[in-house]
């Protein structure tokens, strides 16, 4: 090499190679099982789906604690906990959240009910409520509110996307109770 030039080696397969796409995972949908999970709880421990077999189950997944609608969906939820619970349903709130933000949240709202934490995304994605928004003029994901019934052998009877909070859990549990 007398030119001084250093010889560019060929580039290496094994680094120029695109990573393989992971498989979307299907959205669960209305007469399907429900997707089975297992997720931390406020207070400690897990909640999986399994726990709730021969039960009707609420599963409502909200963007984040401690803000104006979700605080909202969590006080109306918790008001109707006496009749959800005479009627054999349990509720669950979702969201991304952490487990010391979730549990601040339920202390300081008094809800009846676990909050469950979805870090990673991963039952927000099998129900297929993680959508993309705008906020303050960048689009960003986030959870779109959005609430799930599912029957006592875990069928997914009924879901409600794009919620609209007041008079929302109100409406769940006449659906939940006609079952």
């Amino acid at each position: 090499m007398a030119s001084g030039k250093v010889p560019i080696k060929p580039a290496n397969k094994a680094t120029t190679r695109k990573p393989k796409a992971e498989k979307p995972v299907p959205a669960a949908e209305v007469g399907d099982k429900a997707p089975s999970f297992s997720l931390p709880r406020d207070g400690g421990g897990t909640v999986a789906l399994q726990d709730f077999a021969g039960r009707k189950l609420v599963l409502y997944f909200y963007p984040r604690d401690n803000t104006p609608g979700c605080t909202l969906e969590g006080q109306q939820f918790a008001s109707l906990a006496p009749q959800f619970a005479a009627a054999g349903i349990t509720v669950l709130g979702i969201s991304r959240d952490s487990i010391g933000s979730h549990e601040k949240f339920r202390a300081q709202m008094c809800f009846p009910f676990d909050l469950l934490s979805d870090g990673g995304e991963a039952i927000c994605r099998q129900f297929d409520v993680i959508r993309e928004k705008h906020m303050y003029g960048r689009k960003v994901l986030g959870i779109e509110r959005s609430t799930f019934l599912l029957d006592a052998a875990g069928v997914l009877k009924r879901e409600w996307r794009g919620v609209k909070v007041d008079g929302h859990a109100q409406q769940v549990l006449m659906a939940a109770q006609a079952l």
